[in-house]
């Protein structure tokens, strides 16, 4: 009998978020750890179809850069990088599209279909949903100059068509985006997935921007988790290198979110199960909540 009354108090704990969010829209980024493992694939499925049934739109955006690197590896083409971005000419351009709109896309609608949910794959080319610009990389050279370097056909998102998105969250369909872009000329490019889902997310006015991740969340010097920062804290925490590496872009992503007009921005453990279930419906959470 105790067990079920902590479930039942469990229940009342994620009442009031339930009634906050009902008729919002959240737009989660799933990658990483999460794509790869089975459990955890069922488990970001479930969470994704109970925020449906409790009247949550859900928007997913996805990566696919581990399927990018082996595919590419398959047809003996090597990858360079710049600062973290893969240059990408037509022929690496090629084997992206194919396997994150022909691969990667497919593998989480079904996975989303299977489980019960109502999902549908999209191409940011589909009804020109993600239209994009060349992206050049500034780098510093030995003199201290910045240049912008051509990385090929890498884009930045410079408008979102939300018709697509708004139609198929009335038929209560789940939007599944590939970070596809299209150009002026009908040319495609390689999106940050991080990137579009920010985009995504100011477009639609959403109530939450969650990227999940392969860490816990924004950590200060010391290594603590912080499970909650105001956008001002984002920057401290940049500026005295609390915040590195891979988690700048993902933490600036979030704050041009908020800047641009969602609620809050999340960065998440993906690899905890239930992890979306968790970090919205529980006063705790399991990551880092960003805050205007």
């Amino acid at each position: 009998m105790k067990q079920l009354i902590e479930k039942a108090e469990n229940l009342m704990e994620a009442l009031p978020y339930i009634r906050r969010f009902a008729g919002k829209t959240f737009v989660i980024k799933y990658g990483g750890h999460a794509m790869a493992d089975e459990r955890l694939k069922e488990s970001f499925a479930l969470d994704v179809i109970m925020l449906k049934s409790l009247g949550i739109n859900t928007v997913i955006v996805h990566g696919g850069g581990p399927q990018i690197n082996l595919t590419l590896k398959r047809y003996g083409i090597v990858s360079s990088f710049v600062k973290g971005m893969r240059v990408t000419d037509a022929e690496t351009m090629a084997v992206v599209e194919m396997v994150l709109t022909g691969q990667v896309n497919r593998e989480v609608v079904g996975y989303l279909n299977q489980h019960g949910g109502k999902a549908v794959g999209l191409s940011g080319k589909d009804g020109s949903l993600l239209v994009a610009r060349k992206m050049y990389q500034d780098v510093c050279n030995e003199d201290g100059k910045v240049e912008h370097v051509d990385i090929g056909y890498v884009g930045d998102v410079i408008k979102v068509n939300t018709d697509l998105i708004r139609t198929l969250e009335n038929a209560r369909y789940t939007p599944v985006i590939a970070p596809i872009g299209v150009g002026a000329e009908g040319e495609s490019y390689n999106i940050n997935a991080d990137l579009v889902a920010g985009r995504v997310a100011a477009a639609l006015g959403a109530e939450k921007l969650i990227l999940l991740t392969d860490i816990e969340g924004v950590k200060d010097k010391s290594g603590k988790l912080l499970s909650s920062i105001a956008v001002s804290d984002a920057h401290r925490l940049i500026e005295e290198e609390s915040i590195t590496g891979g988690m700048i872009p993902k933490v600036v992503c979030c704050v041009d979110a908020l800047r641009d007009g969602i609620r809050k921005a999340h960065i998440i453990d993906g690899r905890v199960e239930h992890a979306v279930l968790l970090e919205i419906f529980t006063d705790g959470g399991v990551g880092t909540e960003i805050l205007r």
